[in-house]
């Protein structure tokens, strides 16, 4: 896959920001900022997470502008933001953020989502997962980043896919203490699923896809504007909703391989092609078709039969 589909769209405004701040003494972009306390998340691992344990980096997080970003994250955690009536729905959402491995979009597509979901009566859960190592001091971060958005001759490659098996085993990870808590958290086993944002998109394909048993993968899956080149999916996989804009800089030309593969697996799929919007929508709302998403997504979740309340047997 190329590494260019794994960037976030920000490749020309970090140019800017970064050529700005050369020819004047205006700030780098990407300050440190204060960690949020996050008072109710949750560790995925007992110790340090498989893999990680001989680590020394400590996370940062970075004022990006319109949001912020956890950096060089080796702690992973799972924030609940449950309903105020969990019997509203019954159903579960785990939020993937993205950010290229390289970071993750807490304040974009992480915290807003779950919100959104809560208040609509399901259970979000966001997850916080792994990271490749970015540079520590500011100028060396801006610097690295823009060798990855926008790389020029001489600049060393980066393989943002090296940060793909963290994410996917974190998000495995979240996904099996999820459905194990369910009870105690008020939804039902057979109602989780994963929204997955890009690079988070792309994690929650892999855990789908992923060999194992079905207790291991999502039943319903959000797969919004991740790559759409065509893949190899089993009989069984679970339905999916898919949304992208036409203008997405980052997957134009890439036709819609995901979803004749979806559909060649049997599978249910529901494709969202937005004439505007370009990348990394999320929570944002720029007056252009994509800002819709999330309710059509909820709109899909109904039609799933995931927002039909419990019925009384009794």
């Amino acid at each position: 896959m190329p590494q260019k589909s794994l960037a976030t769209g920000l490749a020309a405004t970090l140019l800017m920001l970064t050529a700005n701040a050369q020819d004047s003494e205006q700030p780098l972009p990407f300050p440190m900022v204060p960690a949020p306390e996050d008072a109710g998340a949750i560790a995925l691992y007992d110790g340090a997470a498989p893999g990680s344990e001989n680590t020394e980096l400590e996370e940062i997080w970075r004022n990006a502008g319109t949001e912020r970003w956890a950096t060089n994250v080796t702690v992973p955690t799972l924030l609940p933001v449950l309903p105020e009536d969990p019997d509203t729905s019954r159903a579960a959402v785990i939020v993937v953020p993205g950010g290229g491995f390289q970071f993750v979009s807490m304040d974009n597509e992480g915290y807003p989502i779950a919100e959104w979901l809560a208040e609509r009566g399901v259970a979000a859960f966001v997850l916080k997962y792994r990271t490749m190592e970015t540079p520590t001091d500011q100028a060396d971060f801006t610097a690295f980043m823009s060798a990855l958005w926008s790389p020029q001759p001489g600049d060393a490659q980066i393989d943002v896919t090296q940060g793909i098996p963290f994410a996917v085993a974190d998000a495995q990870t979240a996904l099996n203490l999820v459905r194990a808590n369910s009870e105690a958290w008020g939804f039902d086993a057979d109602k989780i699923g994963m929204l997955g944002f890009s690079a988070g998109a792309m994690t929650t394909l892999g855990v789908t896809l992923a060999d194992g048993d079905a207790a291991a993968k999502p039943d319903f899956i959000g797969y919004i504007y991740g790559p759409m080149l065509a893949t190899e999916v089993p009989e069984g996989a679970p339905p999916m909703f898919n949304a992208i804009a036409a203008d997405d800089p980052l997957f134009l030309g890439q036709g819609f391989g995901l979803i004749e593969s979806w559909q060649d697996a049997g599978s249910s799929v529901e494709l969202h092609y937005y004439q505007s919007g370009g990348h990394g929508f999320g929570s944002y709302k720029r007056g252009v078709p994509s800002d819709g998403w999330f309710d059509q997504f909820m709109l899909w979740m109904g039609a799933q039969g995931l927002l039909a309340p419990p019925v009384d047997t009794e």
